[in-house]
């Protein structure tokens, strides 16, 4: 299993793996991160991503004050800057997006520990049913995400898994040997 905690698993990956590596370590984006526990979700880490993919992080803030005082310092003069508040979850969210080069990133905070954030628990059973179903499975995920399809409709698509693909994944957690 991949220790998604520490981003150097990238530095051995596929190109865009490593192009992202270097982009995230040159600019100090999990550096200026680490006081809110930043870790990369989503598709790059787990090779499933398309051309399109962004790369996702996900932070832990005790204040959200803090957390977008630090997100505007460090990241506001990179090109399309935009910052704003949700609820996702019933939890007050913070999305910033950006870009790097061509990469778009997304920040997303929530005060709730990065580990147990939907964004990180949904890549954690993704990679579980990856490992568990090879790599046909990865190209079907793959094809189906080109043609439009979300990550987990496309997972649950593939698993024949009806209802609300999000919280269904997250069903999977227990049943998976992680």
């Amino acid at each position: 299993m991949i220790d998604f905690n520490d981003i150097s698993y990238l530095k051995n990956g596929n190109s865009r793996q490593r192009t992202a590596y270097e982009l995230l370590t040159g600019n100090l984006v999990m550096e200026n991160l680490k006081p809110f526990d930043p870790i990369l979700v989503g598709t790059i880490p787990i090779e499933i991503d398309i051309e399109t993919s962004d790369l996702d992080i996900v932070c832990s803030w005790q204040s959200a004050d803090i957390f977008k005082d630090v997100v505007l310092g460090h990241f506001s003069a990179y090109p399309n800057f935009t910052i704003r508040d949700t609820i996702i979850n019933h939890e007050q969210t913070t999305i910033a997006n950006f870009f790097i080069d061509h990469f778009q990133i997304e920040i997303f905070g929530q005060n709730v520990p990065s580990r147990q954030q939907s964004g990180y628990r949904h890549m954690v059973v993704e990679h579980a049913l990856l490992i568990k179903y090879g790599d046909d499975f990865r190209t079907n995920i793959i094809k189906l995400k080109r043609e439009g399809l979300k990550t987990e409709p496309a997972f649950a698509n593939i698993l024949n898994i009806q209802g609300d693909p999000y919280q269904a994944l997250l069903t999977l957690e227990n049943v998976l040997t992680l």
